[in-house]
């Protein structure tokens, strides 16, 4: 399985004779669920024991079936198709609600969307709850972090180092300049309230040294002036294109999503933006080659209190096609304040802390216009000075979206070559790239970084 081995390799950035993985078996035609491991929920096809529909209840455990011969692991499963399964929220169309999510229901997403002008806030507020009430009960995606895609990359380098004797394996450091982790902090601007706080709010974001993607509805919502988009580019913040008119039928069916791509894509050139990110997150993955931008901001790892349910079920940047999508790991400030009610930064922090100690990437959004108010404003505050001292202890580098991208590709073509006994790293930008080692302890890795010449 030369895709399942590519996997491990584009993940890691390691030595491509690290994985050696085989087919064990017929793959069957009904996917489902099963598991890799009693804690990791895997979605696909398999040659052995069974699949469920749902996530839920006991499911059969793939990892009983893994052999090894000849150095190589024989799996019951294409571990490429599992994890593009997860990636690509293609275990949504398996009829779940959980997967359907707002975007099945396009009749009714339509008229809220059209009665949405002419309703009270509070009376939107009501229906979102209600919609969202059953979120809890969701069992996968995992809350209020989940990492499956890196659990499976983790679990079947483990079994390829067993399966060869190798107790030390050569990579690529997920972060340049030694970084343990990443955190972006993007804004999206919603309403002309929004677009007129965009000033103070690069204040807020200055007075803790961090900067911030801004995403503008370039039609629809507010007038767009030169002068913003320039103060925001003066300023060291970045600019991104949000949607087209954020009218909630941007994928609503390939037609649609054609005709308004077009537009969006000269906004991006007009803006000078190279990220995009869609209105409420709706997406359909399959149909982002049609974006011309280098990086996409639209998919949740965890997704149960969005319009659109799901989740790619990572903490780390992955490509789609020729984009990078750079995926939301944390909870949404209006989510947070008025579905959840919560004007505390304890669920932010947990989440910090889950993706952090893990090395991805954490990310935000946090509207402009939801933050105009003194509660929510200093709960934002205390957010960013949380931030600050996770950034000063050297627990993340916190970068602008376009940063990350460049670097995640720059990554994507570097290589660990043999040097001596040792080994090195070769491509464009390796001079912030560290070699780092995972390690075999007992059955998992755990990883280190080389030491920097004094």
């Amino acid at each position: 399985m030369k895709a399942a081995n590519q996997a491990i390799v584009d993940h890691y950035r390691c030595p491509e004779n690290v994985a050696g993985f085989e087919l064990a078996g017929e793959l069957c035609d009904d996917p489902g669920y099963f598991c890799f491991g009693l804690e990791t929920i895997c979605y696909g096809s398999s040659s052995s024991g069974s699949r469920s529909k749902q996530p839920t209840g006991p499911l059969y455990d793939a990892l009983a079936d893994v052999t090894t011969s000849g150095g190589s692991v024989r799996l019951p499963f294409d571990p490429s198709e599992v994890i593009d399964n997860l990636r690509y929220e293609r275990y949504r169309n398996n009829g779940s609600r959980n997967g359907s999510g707002f975007r099945g229901q396009s009749m009714a997403r339509s008229l809220y969307y059209w009665m949405r002008p002419f309703l009270p806030v509070p009376i939107r507020r009501h229906i979102q709850r209600a919609y969202l009430s059953d979120w809890k009960d969701i069992r996968f995606p995992r809350w209020p972090v989940d990492r499956t895609v890196e659990q499976c990359l983790e679990r079947l380098l483990v079994l390829s180092m067993k399966a060869q004797s190798v107790e030390t394996v050569p990579f690529v450091w997920f972060w340049p300049d030694r970084a343990t982790s990443c955190t972006i902090m993007t804004h999206d601007v919603e309403q002309l309230s929004g677009r007129n706080f965009c000033s103070q709010l690069m204040d807020l974001d200055d007075s803790v040294g961090i900067k911030a993607a801004f995403q503008i509805v370039p039609e629809g919502r507010y007038p767009v002036p030169e002068t913003l988009l320039e103060e925001i580019r003066s300023r060291g913040f970045e600019i991104n294109v949000h949607d087209l008119n954020h009218n909630g039928r941007l994928f609503s069916s390939r037609e649609d999503f054609c005709r308004s791509v077009e537009r969006i894509n000269e906004y991006g050139s007009q803006y000078g933006a190279v990220g995009f990110r869609s209105g409420a997150l709706y997406r359909n993955q399959a149909w982002f080659d049609a974006l011309d931008f280098s990086y996409d901001m639209s998919v949740p790892s965890v997704a149960h209190l969005d319009p659109q349910r799901g989740g790619c079920c990572t903490a780390m940047p992955f490509f789609i096609g020729r984009i990078l999508e750079l995926p939301l790991t944390t909870i949404q400030d209006y989510t947070l304040f008025h579905i959840l009610n919560d004007y505390s930064i304890d669920v932010w922090k947990h989440q910090v802390a889950a993706v952090t100690q893990r090395h991805g990437l954490a990310s935000f959004i946090v509207h402009p216009d939801y933050i105009i108010a003194k509660r929510a404003r200093s709960t934002y505050q205390a957010l960013l000075e949380h931030l600050a001292r996770v950034r000063d202890a050297g627990r993340t580098w916190i970068a602008l979206p376009r940063d990350v991208d460049r670097w995640w590709r720059e990554r994507s073509r570097m290589s660990v070559v043999r040097d001596g006994s040792g080994w090195r790293i070769e491509g464009v930008g390796k001079e912030r790239a560290s070699l780092a080692f995972a390690m075999l302890v007992d059955d998992t890795l755990a990883f280190t970084l080389e030491e920097q010449n004094a």
